[in-house]
């Protein structure tokens, strides 16, 4: 999918702009023509930071380019997502706290076990709102987010 949707991209920016060659695109993210052209045919994975480049050159999400949102854009998170999210924590957080012998498998959590129970719950709240917000009708969705 990867490949399909780079070469797709750099097809329309082409288009627009006779420089988007192959090599043009492998400059621009600081490769080799041949190992970007590797991409395209699907011969060869992107390393992570090589996906986050070409996203930023195509202007879409990395979700997108991989073939895991048929969305180019990323789902914008405003002020007041960000402010939700860090009152679910908050809530997450005392709730975890409150209970007497909060434990894994028998074990007491430490609190170094606490804090990554606590980034992966962050994780699911911001995965889970930005999951929401892909699916709210067009008419419930404020103005700013489209």
């Amino acid at each position: 999918m990867l490949g399909k949707r780079l070469r797709q991209l750099r097809e329309e920016k082409k288009k627009e702009n006779s420089k988007f060659t192959q090599g043009y695109v492998a400059n621009l993210i600081g490769v080799a023509r041949v190992t970007y052209t590797s991409y395209e045919n699907g011969t060869k994975q992107p390393p992570i930071e090589t996906v986050n480049k070409l996203a930023d050159v195509f202007d879409v999400s990395t979700d997108y380019l991989q073939g895991r949102s048929d969305s180019r854009k990323a789902a914008i998170v405003t002020e007041k997502d960000e402010k939700d999210i860090a009152k679910r924590m908050e809530q997450i957080r005392e709730d975890l706290t409150k209970v007497d012998g909060l434990s894994f498998q028998g074990e007491p959590l430490s609190e170094e076990a606490i804090e990554s129970l606590m980034e992966a719950m962050e994780h699911i709240v911001r995965q889970t709102e930005r999951i929401n917000k892909k699916y709210i009708p067009k008419k419930y969705r404020d103005e700013k987010e489209e």
